[in-house]
């Protein structure tokens, strides 16, 4: 069994204009949703082996906040600088090459290629996957055999259930 966390960056700042989009930081609602989330992860029990994500500033501070939150050593999250603007099919095929030691990911990344993924892999359609939203989904295959509808959603959650 593989299971995957799809998470989409917290909220950003736009206040400097100046910055290049892959550079805009957290806004205060995001510095507040992050660990918020990290902590409601905590108690679902996410306990990833791998955190991956975007190299775009406003996700690597939130896999690093939730990272916290729930006990990963922030020093071990992986960046991958394919997931900013990453497609459904590049985050496809990224989850097809992943090592097969790997039990649990949580994928750190942006719209629209997250909630398309999670169109593509499970029966439970996604709108918008919102800003600090987190997916579960569980496979009963390898990753390189993951495929459209192969997954079963287990959970979606995202700060405006709780606040």
């Amino acid at each position: 069994m593989k299971e995957l966390f799809l998470v989409r960056h917290a909220k950003s700042s736009w206040k400097d204009y100046s910055l290049a989009d892959i550079e805009r930081p957290l806004n205060k609602r995001g510095k507040r949703d992050a660990p918020f989330m990290g902590n409601k992860l905590n108690e679902k029990g996410a306990a990833p082996g791998l955190l991956l994500s975007s190299t775009a500033e406003r996700a690597k501070i939130t896999a690093q906040k939730i990272a916290g939150a729930i006990n990963y050593p922030v020093n071990k999250i992986k960046y991958d600088k394919t997931i900013y603007e990453a497609s459904m099919r590049d985050l496809l095929e990224l989850l097809n090459n992943f090592n097969n030691a790997n039990h649990s990911v949580m994928l750190f990344g942006h719209n629209p290629g997250l909630t398309s993924l999670n169109n593509f892999l499970t029966d439970k359609y996604i709108d918008n996957i919102p800003t600090c939203g987190a997916v579960k989904i569980q496979f009963d295959c390898d990753w390189d055999k993951i495929e459209g509808r192969s997954g079963k959603q287990i959970f979606f959650i995202y700060p405006k259930l709780y606040l």
